[in-house]
């Protein structure tokens, strides 16, 4: 059994440290300014453990929706210091935006009618694929149809394992971890074979893994992830679009990406990338 080196073991106890350690939910360069005090603040919900897309590393944030997010602030005519950046569980996000504890949510968020009934949202800034990660040196697995009888991991509670299983690998050996970074672990360790979920978040676990692990790079779903924002709210929806539409324009979406997915040779599916944002819902 392959055993990860201690670099990569440490590198992914800080992953799986940074999921526990969120107490802290408001962004250094917003705590106690005059702006925060006065509500002069832009709340943007992001998750704090994905690399590559939200991810909360000693204070800071970084990632692809991080960048969007601080673009489409911008574009709104918030300064950085201005922006709380909350993290937005999965379970948790209508709840959010309909309480009013965030203005908008960028985290791997995907449009579907059933949470259109709940919120509303702008967007696609990004399509997504499900994909599968595997160790560098593992060519045995091409795609989803070379899963039958290996060691799948995915993360509790998460669809992606169910899709390939009803779709592809009836003998699938399903592993369940709390979250994608343990996913990790198990596939340097030898305990899985694969890990599923949306391309672009298994990219930015590749990139954090120094090339040691990959993404498979055949994508067998669409997502369309959108910008979360509360039930109703077409002014919003459509300042946000113009931005994304801008973003794009500029190259900043394209940079964004590279940045994010640096060291993995990662592309999005060009045949729906970048996509086109609709006005409104």
């Amino acid at each position: 059994m392959n055993r990860p080196h201690k670099s990569l073991r440490a590198l992914w106890r800080t992953c799986i440290a940074a999921v526990c350690t969120v107490a802290c939910v408001v962004g250094v360069a917003a705590c106690g300014s005059q702006d925060s005090a006065n509500g002069n603040v832009i709340k943007i919900g992001i998750k704090f453990d994905q690399p590559g897309l939200g991810f909360k590393k000693s204070g800071t944030y970084e990632g692809f929706d991080v960048d969007v997010a601080k673009y489409i602030a911008r574009s709104m005519g918030y300064s950085e210091a201005q922006i709380v950046f909350k993290e937005a569980p999965s379970k948790q996000r209508e709840a959010m935006l309909q309480n009013g504890d965030v203005d908008m949510i960028l985290a791997s968020y995907s449009i579907t009618d059933e949470r259109k009934q709940a919120v509303s949202f702008a967007g696609p800034y990004f399509v997504a694929g499900q994909d599968l990660m595997v160790r560098t040196d593992d060519h045995s697995i091409n795609g989803p149809q070379d899963l039958n009888g290996k060691r799948l991991c995915s993360v509790t509670g998460s669809t992606s394992a169910v899709v390939v299983k009803e779709k592809f690998a009836k003998q699938v050996q399903l592993m369940e971890q709390p979250g994608y970074a343990e996913c990790a672990t198990a596939l340097f360790s030898g305990i899985v074979d694969a890990v599923t979920t949306d391309d672009i978040i298994l990219a930015g676990l590749a990139s954090a893994s120094r090339g040691r692990l990959r993404v498979v790079g055949k994508p067998f779903t669409q997502e369309y992830y959108g910008v979360g924002i509360k039930k109703g709210d077409t002014k919003l929806a459509t300042e946000i679009n113009d931005a994304i539409e801008d973003m794009i324009q500029d190259g900043s979406w394209n940079r964004a990406i590279e940045e994010n997915t640096k060291g993995t040779n990662y592309e999005p599916d060009w045949k729906y990338n970048p996509p086109t944002p609709d006005e409104g819902e």
